[in-house]
């Protein structure tokens, strides 16, 4: 499974309207290649250079298997029109949350696509964490896509 960006190339910068410098909406990604048995996808972006540990910028699930791609501002609602559900991210706010790291180096920022062999059936604004557990034992494809920012 592959995932890609219009916006940015993997290991690239991140342009600023995604980060909180910006508009902070969601940058549009597509993907493809996708295993027959997937029934479900998550979506979790996170950066791990944050000073206090990983902090999550988007947790997003139960999206339907005919789901290919996100345009660019996915709305931060509690459910998203296809029938998807998003989750709490590390703002405490539902959606997706840009960049948005103290001045300095750049922090990488990764963005994981997992296809699942079931839907999660978790509610809306569920955890990473929450999402993860319900994710153990259905993972079938991961593909991820890395970008980068600084302030």
């Amino acid at each position: 499974m592959e995932l890609r960006s219009s916006a940015f190339q993997n290991g690239g910068e991140i342009p600023r309207q995604y980060s909180c410098d910006g508009n902070d909406v969601s940058p549009p990604l597509r993907w493809e290649n996708i295993p027959a048995a997937t029934k479900a996808f998550a979506l979790i972006a996170d950066d791990p250079d944050a000073p206090g540990g990983t902090w999550v910028h988007w947790v997003i699930y139960d999206l339907p298997p005919e789901t290919k791609e996100f345009g660019e501002g996915v709305a931060t609602t509690e459910t998203v029109p296809n029938g998807g559900k998003q989750g709490v991210n590390d703002f405490r706010k539902v959606g997706y949350g840009g960049p948005c790291p103290p001045p300095g180096a750049a922090h990488r920022y990764f963005f994981k696509l997992y296809a699942l062999d079931a839907q999660t059936n978790l509610k809306p604004r569920a955890t990473k964490q929450q999402l993860l557990d319900a994710m153990k034992g259905h993972i079938v494809a991961e593909a991820q896509l890395m970008g980068r920012y600084k302030r």
